[in-house]
């Protein structure tokens, strides 16, 4: 099936592309402008980025809004994720900030989530979430993966290693984004939208 991808994040649109290998993703148009992300929670970002792609393009569209949750924090800096040290702060300094803010001899777990969002012309809007949970790393490690994969440690790892440090088969099998793109690449099937 064809979608559109509510983003500009390349990195994300790549990671999506290689998640749901069975559907054409398509970029977002140059000429469409998405809304700004300020709501409250995941959900209500995802919905508010797909909702205007679908609108702007007449086309099925997904958007995923996904972040950190770290517990020493209460939760911060999640929706905020992606601007967490600023309006137009880089990955590295986002990373930097949260690892300066997390005590080293404090609580070091934290949660991925993501929320993809799924709406079509007519108006159908579906939400798939997906969660990874794990324990932030002391430094940045690896060259892989993006936002604040160098620090993140996932539980189901044993070995130590960080998100950026996998390749993306074994990142996708356990991230949180992989876990949204599995739900709704089930849901897609289910449903009878044709891959591809």
């Amino acid at each position: 099936m064809r979608l559109v991808v509510a983003t500009r994040n390349e990195h994300k649109l790549r990671e999506l592309r290689e998640l749901l290998p069975d559907h054409e993703l398509a970029p977002l148009p140059d000429g469409v402008r998405l809304p700004p992300e300020t709501a409250e929670t995941f959900e209500e970002n995802a919905l508010i980025k797909a909702c205007a792609a679908a609108r702007a393009t007449a086309a099925a569209a997904i958007a995923d809004d996904s972040g950190i949750a770290a517990a020493a924090l209460g939760g911060r800096p999640g929706v905020r994720s992606a601007r967490y040290a600023g309006e137009g702060a880089s990955d590295e300094e986002n990373l930097a900030k949260l690892l300066r803010e997390v005590p080293l001899d404090g609580d070091r777990r934290v949660a991925y989530v993501c929320v993809i969002a799924y709406v079509d012309p007519e108006g159908e809007e579906r939400l798939f979430e997906g969660r990874c949970e794990g324990t932030l790393a002391e430094s940045p490690r690896g060259t892989g993966g993006f936002g604040y994969d160098p620090a993140f440690i996932a539980d189901e790892l044993d070995d130590g290693r960080t998100m950026a440090e996998l390749d993306p088969r074994e990142k996708g099998a356990i991230s949180h984004r992989g876990r949204a793109a599995g739900a709704l690449a089930a849901w897609l099937a289910e449903s009878g939208r044709a891959a591809a």
